[in-house]
């Protein structure tokens, strides 16, 4: 073979190989293609997805700062509330107490002497050491009309009059508030 014939062989063979290879180069171009086409798709789900995670924890935290309030709130009425009342129970048992003094003066009314100034002095300086506290007397006299907010009727009598028809006749028990709260209704009778 002349050395054209051996060239022409030796170039042919490298011919179709820089062909393979140029269909290789261009193959794997494409393929590079694709897959920074599938990086972006995946770089732009990542970053939605990354987004969408940020929102619902922004919106979690949110919620989460809201309840935090509330609760703070409602804690802290409910700690006035219970500065207000806290004495309720301790006020309820001695309710007794200041009815008792209220029976003694009046037996004690009916005859004069130092032992009823005695008994009315301390019941005076019992009632307003509660009354410090938030003690009020609900104010019932007879003859008031009645008010099913703030009286306690216990039995109706035939009126007297026509006068005192739903009205109240005896307080049989006084009434008494804490703050703003009743703690215990007056007991009264009405005539009907």
């Amino acid at each position: 073979m002349s050395k054209k014939t051996k060239k022409a062989q030796e170039e042919s063979p490298e011919a179709p190989l820089e062909g393979a290879e140029q269909g290789q180069n261009q193959n794997n171009a494409a393929d590079q293609s694709n897959g920074d086409a599938e990086d972006t798709n995946t770089e732009t789900s990542s970053k939605q997805s990354t987004e969408e995670a940020l929102a619902l924890e922004k919106d979690r935290y949110l919620r989460l700062f809201a309840e935090f309030e509330n609760y703070k709130r409602r804690t802290s009425k409910e700690r006035i509330e219970l500065f207000k009342t806290a004495s309720h129970d301790v006020m309820v048992a001695l309710l007794p107490v200041l009815d008792d003094f209220d029976r003694a003066l009046k037996e004690l009314e009916k005859s004069d002497d130092a032992l009823l100034e005695g008994v009315m002095l301390i019941r005076n300086k019992f009632f307003e050491t509660l009354k410090q506290k938030g003690l009020a007397l609900i104010e019932t006299q007879a003859g008031a009309t009645f008010d099913a907010d703030l009286h306690e009727a216990i039995t109706q009598i035939p009126a007297p009059t026509q006068e005192m028809k739903g009205k109240i006749i005896d307080v049989i028990e006084k009434g008494y508030m804490l703050g703003e709260k009743i703690i215990r209704y007056p007991k009264v009778v009405i005539g009907q």
